[in-house]
């Protein structure tokens, strides 16, 4: 099911020369600041793993990935990924990366059954980042300083983009606000998660909700996520639970919340089988990634994903996320976004 939310007299404050130009100059200059701000090296990604490795994301557990055989290795399936929140871990202990720092990579997945609209497509592009961590960092205020980090990564390219076009004003605050999905979930009784994060950020403009994936004083997620990946059971902000969390910022023309990046410090072993009998996985601990995390062979780490065309998007102010990238969109959506001044690549 599609959904479009069409701005009141919308109309692009760049053309499409001018566009295209801003997101060239905006994934350059931002992965150069993130690069910086977190100590990483770029590595290359692959856009397809192998089925059973236990490598690929697998999100909330239901979304299903792109696959197909491999003629040379007896039709062994190949799955696009979902991410690479996994295989990052595995290419730290490979590249034998030191605690403090870290690898970035570009990201493009095929996610086939999100549900489409201005801020979801069947593309994904993002900046996938991992970090070594030692024992130690493994709290919330470690987390903290590296949100703190990245916002400010943000918050400066947002100023990069007002020279470049000076009719574009920086909206950003300056600090990032922090509070967890229970508080939140307290603050608005009443209201979904999704219009919590709309109310928290819109209050704020820029938020970082902890402990995404852990339950929360109702028995509900705030939202779901793999249990293999992010240590959301580990007691975390004021002994409630969770070390990982979404960086979230207001979307004037949308005029709703935007999530510009999921990350998390990840799982340890002890976390991983907590997380896995929780959720009735532990027959994962059969595949590959998972033997390695128990054996011990992986770092402890923290990483992410940014949304490289939601960034874009944000930061040029476009109403639709297809205005910055080339997918496919359903002909009624694209036949609307035409009625509304939003054209799409």
């Amino acid at each position: 099911m599609s959904y479009l939310i069409a701005p009141q007299g919308y109309k692009p404050v760049l053309d499409l020369q001018q566009t295209e130009l801003g997101i060239k100059q905006i994934k350059e200059f931002f992965q150069l600041n993130l690069s910086s701000e977190l100590r990483l090296r770029r590595v290359t990604a692959p856009l397809f793993v192998l089925k059973g490795m236990g490598i690929n994301d697998d999100l909330n557990g239901v979304e299903r990935p792109v696959s197909f055989p491999i003629k040379d290795l007896g039709d062994a399936q190949a799955e696009v990924v979902h991410s690479l929140a996994k295989w990052k871990r595995l290419t730290l202990a490979e590249y034998g990366i030191e605690p403090g720092y870290g690898i970035y990579t570009d990201m493009n997945a095929i996610r086939a059954d999100e549900e489409l609209g201005n801020l979801h497509s069947l593309y994904v592009d993002q900046w996938d980042w991992e970090r070594v961590i030692t024992p130690a960092d493994r709290n919330v205020e470690f987390l903290k300083e590296i949100v703190e980090r990245i916002y400010a990564a943000i918050v400066r390219t947002e100023y990069m983009v007002y020279e470049m076009y000076p009719q574009i004003k920086p909206c950003l605050p300056q600090k990032v606000h922090f509070i967890h999905a229970e508080e939140l979930r307290r603050l608005y009784p009443d209201m979904t998660p999704k219009e919590r994060e709309n109310a928290i950020t819109h209050k704020h403009r820029a938020v970082f909700i902890i402990g995404i994936g852990c339950k929360l004083g109702d028995g509900k997620k705030h939202d779901g996520r793999a249990p293999d990946y992010d240590d959301y059971t580990t007691p975390g902000l004021n002994d409630l639970p969770g070390l990982n969390g979404d960086l979230v910022l207001w979307d004037d023309i949308l005029q709703r919340g935007i999530e510009l990046s999921s990350m998390g410090i990840r799982v340890d072993k002890a976390a991983l089988l907590r997380q896995l009998a929780l959720e009735g996985e532990e027959r994962r601990l059969e595949l590959y990634f998972h033997k390695r995390l128990v054996d011990g062979t992986l770092p402890l780490s923290i990483g992410g994903g940014i949304g490289q065309s939601r960034l874009c998007m944000f930061y040029l102010r476009k109403a639709h996320i297809g205005e910055i990238q080339a997918s496919i969109w359903p002909d009624e959506m694209r036949r609307e976004c035409r009625e509304h001044g939003i054209y799409l690549i």
